[in-house]
């Protein structure tokens, strides 16, 4: 089985993709790929890799959480999402990186799922909008606490995704900026689902619409009638081109207002970000999606 695990991040995804991926469900079953309700196996995986930390794994545990997550079920591709899989917000950041349980839940899934192949996909946010975005998720109301005393400009995605692809060599990991999200939305959906880029979606523009006027959308879907066939970097560059002339700038303007941060604060770690993007494609094991 291949098991394709979205894991968020926190103020990323807000579950957009498993619902698009969900309205797919049935022509996706049609193909042998499965995307089970969250609610099936959410708390199911978090209890039971809890469990596996302070005990041994029953041997018949796999077929345990396959069988309550897929019903008589036997597809060869399995989509999962949770955001709350490497911790809750609260636990973000601590001991001066994002998410220090992070490869240490994965490690319990490999051994929960010997046998079968895993993808880790999620995405990467600036700093400067994911910390004060994670930072109202969290119950803390005290920024120093929540950061757990650590600077923000040390706080780096390389760092996690160096951490995870040593602790776990053999899970292949996928991710993308956040902020390139509009751009790639379809080619994200095709990429979980494991579909080439021909394949018709229901849900492709689904995010265009939460951050594209009404009328910028009735122009961009009758440029999309009328030219049928474009690439999927024609593709890119044509929604680029209709969100410069039609963006909500409410949807689409990230304030930052947190105690202490300024303009300089806020430039600093959004070119730090850049640089880290940067090295992250040059990860062994890590896939980074660009539009």
């Amino acid at each position: 089985m291949y098991l394709v695990l979205h894991a968020g991040v926190h103020a990323t995804d807000e579950d957009r993709l498993i619902k698009c991926l969900l309205k797919n469900s049935e022509p996706l079953g049609a193909r042998g790929v499965a995307v089970p309700g969250p609610s099936r196996y959410r708390r199911l995986i978090r209890d039971t890799l809890h469990a596996l930390a302070d005990g041994e794994l029953a041997p018949d545990a796999r077929s345990v959480l396959l069988e309550a997550i897929l019903d008589d079920e036997t597809p060869e591709r399995v989509i999962l999402s949770n955001d709350n899989f490497f911790s809750v917000p609260k636990l973000a950041v601590g001991k001066g990186v994002f998410y220090p349980g992070a490869e240490m839940k994965l490690q319990r899934l490999r051994q929960l799922l010997p046998q079968d192949q895993i993808e880790l996909c999620f995405a990467l946010r600036n700093p400067a909008t994911f910390l004060p975005a994670a930072f109202a998720l969290s119950p803390d109301t005290d920024l120093t606490t929540f950061l757990d005393g650590n600077e923000p400009r040390y706080l780096l995605w390389s760092e996690l995704l160096t951490r995870i692809t040593t602790a776990v060599p053999d899970i292949s990991v996928t991710v993308w900026c956040n902020e390139d999200t509009p751009l790639i939305w379809a080619h994200l959906i095709r990429e979980l689902a494991g579909l080439d880029a021909s394949t018709k979606i229901t849900g492709g523009f689904d995010l265009l619409t939460e951050i594209m006027s009404p009328a910028g959308m009735q122009r961009f879907r009758a440029y999309c009638h009328k030219h049928r066939v474009m690439t999927e970097l024609q593709k890119r560059r044509v929604i680029s081109a209709f969100l410069d002339k039609y963006a909500l700038d409410e949807a689409i303007e990230e304030e930052v207002d947190l105690p202490g941060w300024t303009q300089e604060t806020v430039q600093q770690l959004t070119d730090i970000y850049e640089e880290d993007v940067h090295r992250i494609a040059s990860i062994p094991g890590v896939t980074l999606i660009t539009p």
